[in-house]
């Protein structure tokens, strides 16, 4: 299998570019993992009874950048993609009728969306929406938050593509 290259963040990079390099590393690190893939493989269970896919992972993904990016940072009333009240975890429950191209496009969206949402602000720029105690989160712990994200999610897609195809190290 042939993956191309991820952007290596830079090692003396300040605050921003580094956050958002690390950001940007971990993205193109899922999109690798899936990379090369068919429909079968990418909804194949990772140890049933488990739900979880790479289809489910990055239906998840772009939920959770919609949600940080989106409903958080600049408190938009948006309908989730996947889930909803009668089934919260409907991101990671792939059925027959989900697609690759469809999870892919919303999430590849909800990446430039973000980007787009960012570019003026400062890493000091507090969020419209709040925690539950209804206090403002900054953009910093936002990037932290969604670097620990994707990383945590990125060690599930390591362990689901070597049980795919052995494929590891990208």
């Amino acid at each position: 299998m042939t993956t191309s290259e991820r952007t290596k963040p830079s090692i003396t990079a300040g605050e921003r570019d580094m956050l958002e390099g690390w950001l940007d590393f971990h993205r193109e690190t899922l999109a690798q993992k899936c990379a090369g893939l068919d429909d079968k493989q990418l909804r194949d269970l990772s140890a049933p009874p488990s739900e979880l896919t790479l289809l489910g992972l990055v239906r998840h993904m772009a939920e959770v950048e919609r949600h940080w990016f989106r409903r958080i940072l600049m408190n938009e009333d948006i309908a989730p993609l996947y889930y909803g009240e009668e089934d919260p975890d409907g991101d990671f429950h792939v059925t027959a009728d989900d697609t690759w191209e469809r999870a892919h496009g919303d999430w590849e969206a909800e990446i430039a969306r973000a980007r787009e949402l960012t570019a003026p602000l400062s890493l000091d720029e507090r969020t419209q929406g709040t925690n539950s105690a209804g206090e403002p989160f900054n953009l910093r712990w936002i990037y932290v938050h969604m670097i620990e994200e994707y990383a945590r999610h990125n060690g599930h897609a390591d362990l689901l593509r070597e049980r795919i195809d052995g494929a590891t190290g990208f």
